[in-house]
């Protein structure tokens, strides 16, 4: 890396940490040459990169000084309520300026084509992008494999209703599962059935007898960093569930949108592992940069391509977007995004992990330690009334998830937990927040003894 996107980096890292507060003076050109050990003139080239993002102003004759952002003055511990429900990334890291950047970029380099409605399988350049990009996850693919979606909702329901060459038609949940998507099937009356999935894992005989027997078109599965359970696979896992999809033709649908959150060893996706094109690979672009972007990838076998695009049918997603995309990543501002964020909720997962070895020393709580993405399983007593908690916990201004929503209608082996995510509640907020929890449960049980 070249020492002045090194200083870039670190400036504006310090600027989103608040050690440099909006309006602060940065120091001068020769002082942060000293400090980090170079010309005076890589310093000025990184000022002025910063300036080309909006990070930092100059003033003639004074300095440079970070950028007042809007609502800059108030103080995140202002705000009263603990939000451990919101799943979508927290808007003070959403990279504004640097997308603002790419946009124009966009705009600059294919002008007019980007006002089209473009092709269904989405922008071709970008397309050959993904393929280098994902290739670093260890999911190899050719470019026609590739086709941009507008998020991994609509890739669902697509794979959902068409038909699959094994002929079958029941899809096989985990449960707990994605939500939206459990309501979906049970609208649309799309025979699906529940296997458990707990904080240990899966029972895979039991997924291999389901596989034998039960006519399976695909199993939907989250290897990595589960929602709601925040738990991962082991390596053996993700190749069994390869090796099983091969012998009994089943296809898994790997629901990969939280990919990017962390750095676990041999944390490599069961597509990975797949060497008979059974495994259809998702991925969101939304869950890293910003919901509103509404980008993802879906990553299919040849032998579904066809029939999936006679489904989609046309384009569904902004060329401008896409276009603003390939240059996101092409530039290396994505991998630094990436690595901003994942260090972020990393952090507040481990706070999180800290406040509740602190608090729940009487054990109410059954917690797995995760290190990486945005979710924990806080698995209650069963003598705890789960509706009652939860609103006492709001009035207290805890906002926590229920996970009865996460389970098919008709599913009987559910656990009583909720689910806590990290990706909006604040640093200063979590001691407070799990504290809280734990009282409150504490409180219910002995209510209900």
């Amino acid at each position: 890396m070249k020492k002045y996107v090194e200083i870039l980096s670190d400036i504006e890292q310090q600027i989103n940490e608040g050690r440099f507060a909006s309006g602060q003076k940065l120091p001068s050109v020769r002082n942060a040459a000293r400090m980090y050990g170079c010309s005076v003139n890589t310093v000025s080239r990184a000022y002025m990169e910063l300036e080309k993002r909006h990070a930092i102003y100059s003033i003639a004759q004074s300095g440079y000084y970070v950028v007042e952002k809007p609502g800059s003055r108030h103080n995140a511990t202002e705000c009263k309520t603990i939000d451990f429900s919101a799943s979508s990334p927290d808007p003070s890291l959403f990279p504004y300026l640097d997308f603002q950047h790419c946009l124009n970029k966009a705009l600059d380099t294919y002008k007019y084509d980007l006002f089209t409605c473009g092709d269904a399988t989405g922008l071709e350049t970008l397309r050959h992008t993904l393929v280098s990009h994902l290739a670093g996850d260890q999911v190899f693919a050719k470019a026609n494999q590739v086709i941009v979606m507008s998020g991994i909702q609509p890739a669902l329901e697509i794979l959902a209703k068409m038909p699959f060459p094994n002929e079958n038609s029941t899809i096989l949940v985990e449960q707990p599962s994605y939500d939206i998507f459990l309501r979906f099937l049970e609208a649309e009356r799309i025979p699906v059935i529940g296997i458990a999935r707990t904080a240990s894992g899966i029972d895979l005989r039991e997924l291999e007898e389901k596989f034998r027997q039960g006519k399976i078109k695909f199993f939907y599965t989250m290897s990595r960093y589960h929602s709601p359970l925040g738990t991962s696979y082991s390596v053996d896992e993700r190749k069994r569930i390869a090796r099983l999809a091969s012998k009994y033709d089943v296809y898994v649908v790997e629901d990969d949108y939280m990919a990017d959150l962390g750095e676990e060893p041999g944390s490599d996706p069961i597509y990975a592992y797949d060497h008979t094109s059974h495994v259809v690979y998702l991925k969101s672009f939304s869950k890293i940069i910003f919901p509103g972007l509404r980008l993802g990838a879906a990553v299919l076998p040849e032998t579904l391509l066809e029939t999936y695009l006679e489904h989609k049918g046309y384009a569904d997603t902004s060329q401008l977007s896409q276009g603003a995309l390939e240059v996101y990543i092409k530039n290396g501002m994505y991998e630094r995004h990436k690595r901003k964020i994942a260090s972020q909720y990393a952090l507040r997962i481990q706070m999180l992990n800290d406040a509740v070895q602190r608090h729940n020393d009487a054990g109410l709580l059954e917690i797995t330690k995760v290190q990486f993405g945005v979710y924990v399983q806080f698995k209650l007593p069963q003598t705890v009334n789960l509706e009652r908690l939860i609103e006492r916990l709001a009035a207290r201004g805890i906002l926590v998830l229920s996970g009865k929503r996460f389970y098919l209608s008709d599913f009987l082996e559910r656990e009583k937990f909720l689910r806590i995510s990290i990706a909006r509640a604040q640093q200063e907020q979590i001691e407070e927040g799990v504290k809280g929890i734990i009282e409150e449960v504490r409180r219910g049980r002995n209510q209900t003894g």
